[in-house]
């Protein structure tokens, strides 16, 4: 018979009770598995398809040409030939200054050149009279280099008296303010009777060209970047309009800035369009939309996509029937699609349905789909 000592048995029974301890706990956690049950979930099979990347930027309206009509001369404000909204060609009558005072100073001009030109008269009269005189030594040089010097004085003020003439014609004409381009006819602040001088900081009206017009707006580096890197066929530039409609002409891009402005970090970027009706009209807000045909490109439903805190995830199937949350970077969306740029290949497969129910690292019964496109 054996025999144990005091010592010995009471290891044997710390030993026996972290037996039946690992046994029951092992029991246990077998009856919870067997307890949880394995979601059957559907999974598409990635493949890479031709997408239609599509961009919307917010973005503002402006004519090809935008002038602001200030006085050139100042004045009462006599006549305004034209309504605010009008359309004007160029060269038409917008407003007239009172123009007496101008007149007055043509004329008080136009005499004293008249007169410049009699003293000229009169000064080469008396040049060509002593120049014999003093060849048959009647008279001295120096007479006659004092009449030259009178001359060449007569001749400098007929100068003036022209320039002087011409300043006053063109403060008369500046009087009748003419359109320097065709377009349509702003704000009209300033009404007859008003007195507006060229130092005025608000304009008498704004015209604008909108023929074409301008759209402005912004990339964000990251997206100019991307934009510079991509090839520019099959490109689209379109418009979505207040009301929501799309405008019938595409455009064209460009850019409005040579530099990425260090406040927003953003370049500013210009799309032009044609406006035949004249239906865009300067200070419209529109939507600019930047459509991009690709080719295979991996496009994900957005029913598959879980969005959290701005990021983007699926859940990928891994080995063993495990799925895994998978972060993505997508370049841009087609429809109702996600374009993934990273953290997806084709042939992986995600799961297209209990988006909201599956956790990262659980096991599923997965029915496969070969393809992961509706088109």
């Amino acid at each position: 018979m054996i025999k144990y000592s005091t010592k010995q048995w009471k290891i044997q029974k710390v030993l026996s009770f972290l037996i039946l301890t690992i046994i029951l706990s092992a029991c246990g956690s077998q009856s919870q598995e067997k307890e949880m049950p394995v979601i059957e979930t559907n999974f598409v099979t990635l493949n890479k398809n031709q997408a239609t990347i599509t961009n919307t930027y917010p973005g503002m309206i402006e004519g090809v040409v935008n002038v602001d009509i200030k006085a050139q001369v100042s004045g009462y404000l006599e006549n305004i030939y034209v309504q605010e909204g009008d359309y004007v060609q160029k060269g038409q009558s917008l407003f007239r200054i009172k123009g007496a005072v101008f007149n007055e100073q043509v004329n008080s001009s136009n005499a004293a050149l008249k007169s410049a030109q009699a003293n000229l008269a009169t000064a080469t009269l008396e040049v060509e009279k002593l120049e014999p005189l003093v060849e048959g030594k009647v008279v001295s040089l120096v007479q006659l280099n004092e009449s030259k010097a009178r001359y060449d004085a007569a001749l400098a003020q007929v100068a003036q008296a022209k320039a002087r003439l011409s300043s006053s014609k063109l403060n008369a004409e500046f009087a009748l303010i003419k359109a320097p381009v065709s377009g349509y006819i702003g704000r009209i602040p300033s009404r007859i009777g008003n007195l507006v001088t060229p130092s005025d900081t608000q304009p008498l009206t704004q015209l604008s060209d909108i023929s074409s017009v301008f759209v402005y707006f912004s990339l964000s580096e990251a997206d100019f970047i991307a934009y510079l890197k991509e090839q520019k066929d099959g490109e689209v530039i379109e418009l979505i309009l207040a009301d929501g409609s799309i405008y019938k002409h595409q455009g064209k891009l460009g850019f409005a800035s040579g530099s990425i402005d260090r406040k927003t970090g953003s370049m500013t970027m210009k799309a032009v369009f044609e406006n035949p009706n004249k239906l865009l009209r300067s200070g419209g807000s529109v939507r600019v939309v930047i459509k991009k045909v690709q080719n295979n490109v991996l496009k994900v439903s957005k029913l598959y996509v879980k969005d959290i805190q701005d990021k983007f995830f699926v859940f990928k199937l891994e080995q063993g029937n495990i799925v895994k949350m998978t972060p993505i970077d997508i370049i841009g969306s087609s429809g109702d699609y996600y374009l993934v740029k990273k953290g997806l290949n084709k042939g992986d497969r995600i799961a297209s349905n209990r988006i909201d129910v599956l956790k990262d690292s659980m096991k599923v019964t997965p029915i496969i789909s070969e393809s992961s496109h509706l088109d």
